[in-house]
Formats: C-alpha cells, sequence, structure tokens
C-alpha cells in the first residue's frame, strides 16, 4: 500500500484482499482490527478506535477465527479485573503474512502505479 508522506495528498493505492481456500476473505478491515487489538488489548477499544460498533468487530474476530486452524485472538470475558484481547502467535503472523503480501505486491507494481498516476486525475472531478 502506498502511504503518503506527511503533507502530501494520497496517491494510487493498493488494497489486498486474500481470499482463503476456506472462502473466508482477509483484508485491510480485519487486518487494521488485529493492528488496533494489538495496540489497545481490547475488542471494544480497537472497535472504538476504528470507527465501529463492538459487535461488529466480535463477528469480525468471529470469522478470522473461524477461517483459521488456531486463533487469531485470545480473548477474556470482564469479570473483577476486566476483560482484555491479545493477539495470539497465528495472529500476529497473519498481521506479518499480509504486510508482507501488501509490501511485495506494492513494489512489484510500483512502476504502474506511476503510470497511472500519470494518466489520472489528481481529484475526483465535480459530477453535476
Amino acid at each position: 500500500m502506498v502511504l503518503p508522506r506527511s503533507g502530501e495528498m494520497p496517491h494510487t493505492r493498493l488494497s489486498i484482499r486474500v481470499d482463503l481456500a476456506s472462502g473466508e476473505r482477509i483484508g485491510p478491515g480485519k487486518i487494521a482490527l488485529l493492528e488496533a487489538i494489538a495496540q489497545t488489548g481490547s475488542i471494544s477499544a480497537a472497535a472504538r478506535q476504528l470507527g465501529m460498533s463492538y459487535r461488529r468487530a466480535w463477528l469480525l474476530v468471529e470469522a478470522i477465527n473461524d477461517a483459521l486452524r488456531e486463533p487469531a485472538v485470545s480473548a477474556a470475558t470482564g469479570g473483577h479485573h476486566g476483560g482484555g484481547a491479545v493477539l495470539t502467535p497465528t495472529g500476529e503472523r497473519i498481521v506479518d503474512l499480509y504486510r508482507t503480501i501488501e509490501g511485495h505486491a506494492h513494489t512489484s507494481a510500483s512502476e504502474e502505479f506511476r503510470a497511472l498516476s500519470r494518466i489520472t486525475r489528481k481529484s475526483a472531478k465535480s459530477r453535476v
């Protein structure tokens, strides 16, 4: 994925969705959720950070865990000390693999991104 430099307008970006043999998919939204869980230690805090409902985040975590041989997220229910969630080694590996795939794809297509940037508008044309 091409990330804009500070103060720079975003350019052409690459968004990767991996379609697994099981029919499940892992893409930028699920990866962002896993990264937010790793950062916050909580599914609810990760959901708030990403602007999604807790239910949506929980359903996405369930879908991710169901798609894998071992869960990506381990969650503890609330209680006296509260709940929490952490990425398992499998979850960390999924994020690393996805980001590596994304990086390889971007590097491989960098010439094509530059070519697309030369022939596309810099901003959306207003439709009347």
